[in-house]
């Protein structure tokens, strides 16, 4: 006598087995990241939980109103959501447009519905980005004491600074990435980081992250890497694996804390500081573009907006007559 049987699984729909096939594209041939997937799984999540309200489960079925119908219930929200701010419904409207578009092109509808339709802009924001002094404060407040996670704190924040790396970068670092020099040479080295959709650019570092990642690779990350089964990583954890995003953003928090900074600094506060001091000293927008991993030097040159009020001190200092 055989056993209760299990309920039966209920099948993909059309529009969901359209979508799973778009992100293993993302994945495999484009190699976008998972943080990026996963963003855009949620995404696109809620957009077919809109259209299964509606009965659509075919992606020949939706229609361009569909997807304008969907941005607008994103900026409305609803009884179980709140409604989603300009930056937030753009880049879930960017989803849908790439889902459909990808179907387009791979023949599995003969429409595109969503290529005329466009993602809210979101509010024109500034990075922020700390003073000198600050970041000092920061990166002295990160190497408080000589433990092990002191020592990896301190060269993690010195890369994130030194080199303008973004978090994922930092943290996907191997050691053969590496190229330190000869210590005590006064000089600094240089490191391969591996930026969207995995495109590598090397990047030259100063003596004084040269120094805190030797220190870290000598002194204090043998005894984490030993808990663990053998990693290539650079920063490792106290069980010996990869340091995850969290526990990086935590290590920045804590030295804010201990530096007294206030408001909302961040890995990516340390890049945007990165990219203002440099142009700030003079740096060309178009090698900051090269050390930043930037497709488009556009992208770069918001932060020479950032260093506009540089530019109105030194004028302030400067002509005879800027002051009354």
């Amino acid at each position: 006598m055989s056993g209760p049987s299990s309920p039966p699984v209920a099948p993909r729909s059309l529009l969901r087995r359209a979508t799973d096939g778009w992100l293993d594209h993302l994945r495999v041939e484009r190699g976008r990241s998972e943080h990026t997937l996963a963003a855009y799984r949620r995404d696109t999540d809620r957009y077919l939980s809109f259209l299964a309200a509606q009965d659509i489960e075919d992606p020949a079925a939706v229609t361009e109103q569909h997807v304008t119908a969907f941005l607008a219930h994103l900026r409305r929200g609803d009884p179980e959501r709140p409604p989603l701010a300009a930056t937030s419904a753009a880049r879930a409207v960017v989803a849908v447009r790439g889902l459909h578009r990808f179907l387009a092109v791979e023949g599995e509808v003969t429409t595109d519905p969503a290529q005329d339709v466009q993602p809210p802009t979101p509010p024109r924001r500034l990075p922020t980005a700390l003073s000198v002094h600050d970041v000092e404060r920061l990166l002295q407040a990160a190497s408080v004491g000589d433990t092990p996670a002191a020592l990896r704190d301190r060269a993690l924040l010195e890369v994130l600074y030194g080199c303008g790396a973004r978090v994922s970068e930092a943290i996907g670092l191997d050691v053969d990435d590496l190229e330190l020099g000869r210590a005590g040479d006064g000089t600094g080295g240089v490191v391969r980081l591996f930026g969207k959709g995995s495109k590598e650019r090397i990047v030259p570092m100063g003596r004084f992250a040269r120094d805190a990642l030797d220190t870290w690779l000598v002194r204090g990350r043998p005894g984490m890497a030993s808990a663990g089964r053998g990693t290539r990583a650079v920063f490792v954890n106290a069980r010996g694996g990869r340091l995850s995003r969290q526990s990086a953003w935590n290590a920045i928090r804590a030295a804010a804390d201990r530096a007294g900074l206030t408001g909302d600094i961040s890995p990516h506060t340390l890049r945007h500081s990165f990219a203002t001091h440099l142009l700030d000293g003079g740096a060309d927008v178009r090698v900051v573009q090269e050390l930043l991993g930037h497709a488009s030097v556009t992208t770069t040159q918001i932060y020479t907006h950032v260093s506009t009020q540089h530019l109105r001190e030194v004028y302030a200092q400067a002509h005879p007559r800027a002051r009354s």
